[in-house]
């Protein structure tokens, strides 16, 4: 059946769904929440929750990367953050939260001006590998061929290319743009590309040999990017696409499975569940851990489009502090806006529809329920 609407004589739209759009459907079968396996793993790495934690400056600091790891997730660093640019960003941090709204986009282009530093990629990296915990690190496409060997050689367990949005077929009149395939293939280490948040685009990054895709575009609460560019992807239909891509690439690569990570619009415990029901195997969080007692943003979020040298197309937003990283993720919650407790209500939402682990949640019933409010 045809999702197509005519907008007029000369142009059609495919109807498109956001997470608010859909509910999950409870089923038959129920189970207890005990009882429910949240864990999943990629390449060699397991992990006992969905969570990962966006490289954003606001989210993660090589301790709440620590954090979260002995959680049980995964902190992904921004290497292009101030964290990689000073040897002392707690001051910045603290600055940019108590600027005026007024000034708060030009005084960040300053603050990210300055040049990243590799031994400072190598030192932060070392810091998060000496607590134990798996290492992550994040790279922009433009920033991957000056510094991803830095990043291997500081011991880096899971390569992050993240951008806007990330195509295996960037052209360019300027410079060679990144060959995603040739360089995945010659790293040592799995890699999760994105954001990607359509069937075919998707579907060409799992060719380059990618570990994990995220899906998103411009769906964070801390980005314009709708408003600034006209361009934005609902969440719930582009991680429906990126996962019919996995299993069609899994035909044709004789079993080869690629994991979808929703990353942008899950503010809320409910986002996560739904994520999952239409493919994701896991979740990247911004503003949810931006919540956090302990995020280095102090209840203020942003992300690297805030700070765009050219064309900003994201803000600083106040989006509070609600609990520790730990209630923020398991609870006990003293909320019922779904802030808190965040895996405990992925799990009480995986027993009432009578599902054990997340790949069979990604089987449940959802339906079209447009829903305004929370």
């Amino acid at each position: 059946m045809s999702t197509e609407i005519e907008l007029g004589r000369g142009k059609r739209g495919r109807r498109a769904y956001s997470l608010d759009d859909i509910a999950v459907v409870p089923s038959r079968r129920t189970r207890d929440p005990e009882g429910v396996s949240v864990s999943w793993q990629i390449d060699a790495y397991h992990f006992d929750t969905p969570v990962i934690g966006a490289p954003m400056d606001s989210v993660v600091s090589p301790a709440t990367a620590v954090q979260l790891g002995r959680l049980g997730g995964l902190g992904v660093l921004d290497l292009e953050g101030l964290w990689t640019r000073y040897d002392d960003p707690q001051p910045l941090l603290d600055e940019i939260a108590a600027l005026d709204a007024g000034e708060a986009t030009a005084r960040m282009q300053e603050l990210y001006a300055e040049p990243i530093r590799a031994e400072l990629i190598t030192a932060r990296l070392a810091e998060i590998r000496e607590a134990g915990v798996t290492v992550a690190g994040a790279l922009t496409p433009q920033r991957t061929q000056e510094f991803w060997k830095t990043v291997v050689d500081a011991g880096v367990d899971l390569f992050v290319i993240r951008g806007t949005t990330v195509s295996a077929e960037h052209v360019s009149g300027n410079v060679e743009p990144l060959n995603l395939k040739r360089f995945i293939y010659e790293l040592d280490v799995p890699v999760i590309v994105g954001g990607a948040a359509t069937y075919t685009a998707a579907l060409h990054l799992m060719r380059t040999g990618a570990a994990g895709v995220l899906v998103g575009f411009g769906g964070g609460a801390a980005m314009t990017t709708r408003t600034t560019l006209g361009i934005h992807a609902p969440m719930a239909s582009a991680i429906a696409d990126v996962a019919a891509a996995r299993r069609d690439y899994m035909d044709e690569s004789g079993g080869r499975y690629v994991h979808v990570i929703a990353d942008g619009g899950l503010g809320y415990s409910g986002d996560l569940a739904k994520a999952v029901a239409v493919g994701a195997d896991a979740v990247m969080l911004g503003t949810a851990l931006a919540r956090a007692d302990e995020a280095p943003g102090h209840g203020w979020h942003w992300g690297a489009e805030a700070h765009h040298s050219l064309l900003p197309r994201g803000e600083r937003v106040n989006v509070g502090t609600v609990a520790p990283m730990d209630e923020i993720l398991f609870g006990p919650s003293h909320r019922a806006d779904g802030t808190v407790n965040l895996v405990g209500a992925l799990r009480r939402a995986m027993a009432t529809t009578g599902y054990s682990d997340l790949k069979e949640f990604q089987r449940v019933e959802v339906v079209v329920s447009p829903y305004q409010g929370r």
